[in-house]
């Protein structure tokens, strides 16, 4: 008993699934965790041997698993949340979500829209989420009080915002808040172009410089809508794709958002580059963009992981829903119903995530020696029983309503379905406050066009 070893929490559970080796189901095992990392995984009657622990938590019934990673979101825009909804999305952006956000943004509005986003996706099980948004820094102080994982975008876009004049200043100012975060532990940085349509050649000249020289991900919005092609088509003379496969912005640092409109070839190319595309089903069904063609890009070995886009377009930040919904989507497509199987939509929601963002060395799996991220789901209740198979209840039947833990580097941040680190209540009040302010605003605006 002499040589056991003192860790801070052990976790007990019916099953873990750690997502790597892929399909892998442990029962009746524990994890322990140390210094905010995964120190073990083993069965539970060894642990009792092996090691003391500060805090031992039994979940009978419980699954435990990584943090879930949302690769492609909008954070602060939680507040515009059913604002502008059965629209296209040019229509969509151009007369409701860039009009509103050219009067309301604001660092306040950044803050308390990513307080939001952050509270929810907690809730859901997201334990990092990749984010692109003017006033990242607010998103960033929102993500640190919730002690969740940010990968924060360094926008860049053609045009005036609140946020910057520039493309020089967005590139800038993002800079400047990359040396103020370098040194947090649950940061990280991402250049985040908008999009081929909203950036010119001389703007993705530097973002592909910066990219280079700092190794940082380049996370961009790409063929989302056929009007999209379209307008690169008469404007470049090339599709969008080729057009930065021409700028040297493809490659394995490389995360294409939405990737819906794609040729044979495209897809090629995207594999041979070693790019990764962030699936984002809902928003791109509920804008008619149209669904990508996830098992093409699988098999041709592109690395898919999962977003949900912001809640202005979605309207919610669910990767379960995502996850199943990905899923389905690709059998349904495909005619064929063994594709994306659910061990594989799981890892699209997880491991996937991580390497797009080049932190699968720390995350993304349940895995000793990377970062204690996991979820704990309770698979005990009626609409997930009976249990043959944990990772096909998880995508296929559970959903965020059956979470009751969460930890991040070994912190936890949900206890019994709560989230121990933000303020609910005020939190909702503050969406509160903002949606009459913006409702009054919209009618005030009529009545001056009328």
């Amino acid at each position: 008993m002499h040589n056991q070893t003192v860790v801070d929490l052990r976790i007990d559970a019916d099953w873990i699934v750690p997502v790597e080796p892929a399909g892998k189901v442990l029962e009746r095992h524990s994890l322990i965790v140390g210094d905010s990392k995964i120190q073990d995984i083993l069965p539970s009657h060894e642990a009792d041997t092996r090691y003391l622990f500060r805090e031992r938590i039994r979940l009978p019934g419980h699954a435990l698993m990584p943090g879930l990673i949302n690769l492609h979101g909008h954070a602060a825009m939680t507040l515009l949340r059913g604002f502008a909804d059965d629209l296209p999305l040019m229509t969509w952006l151009k007369e409701r979500i860039w009009p509103a956000e050219s009067r309301w943004l604001s660092p306040e509005f950044a803050l308390d829209g990513s307080r939001l986003a952050c509270l929810e996706m907690l809730k859901g099980g997201v334990t990092c989420f990749n984010d692109m948004y003017f006033f990242p820094d607010a998103t960033i102080e929102a993500a640190l009080e919730a002690r969740m994982r940010v990968a924060s975008g360094i926008i860049v876009i053609d045009f005036a915002s609140a946020w910057a004049a520039d493309p020089d200043g967005y590139l800038q100012k993002g800079m400047e808040i990359r040396d103020t975060y370098r040194g947090q532990p649950l940061v990280s940085f991402c250049l985040a172009p908008h999009a081929p349509y909203s950036c010119a050649n001389k703007t993705l000249e530097k973002v592909q410089t910066f990219a280079a020289q700092l190794d940082l991900p380049i996370h961009m919005h790409i063929h989302e809508t056929d009007d999209e092609i379209r307008q690169s088509l008469d404007t470049f003379k090339v599709r969008p794709l080729e057009r930065l496969r021409l700028l040297e912005l493809l490659g394995p640092q490389f995360i294409g958002v939405h990737a819906v409109h794609l040729l044979d070839e495209e897809i090629v190319l995207l594999a041979e580059q070693g790019c990764h595309v962030a699936h984002c089903p809902s928003s791109n069904l509920k804008l008619g963009s149209g669904v990508a063609p996830t098992t093409k890009l699988l098999e041709a070995g592109v690395n898919i992981g999962i977003g949900t886009d912001g809640a202005a377009s979605n309207n919610h930040l669910d990767i379960w829903e995502e996850m199943r919904l990905a899923a389905l989507l690709a059998k349904g497509l495909s005619g064929r119903a063994n594709t994306v199987p659910a061990h594989a939509a799981l890892a699209m929601a997880t491991l996937n995530g991580a390497k797009a963002l080049g932190l699968d060395g720390q995350i993304g799996s349940l895995t000793p020696g990377k970062q204690a991220d996991i979820v704990a789901v309770d698979l005990s209740g009626a609409a997930t029983q009976p249990c043959y198979d944990p990772i096909s209840q998880l995508v296929y039947s559970a959903g965020r309503e059956q979470i009751r833990h969460v930890w991040v580097a070994g912190e936890r941040v949900v206890k019994d379905g709560r989230c121990i680190t933000l303020d609910e209540t005020a939190i909702i009040r503050r969406a509160h406050q903002w949606r009459e302010k913006i409702a009054a605003g919209q009618v005030e605006t009529k009545i001056v066009q009328d």
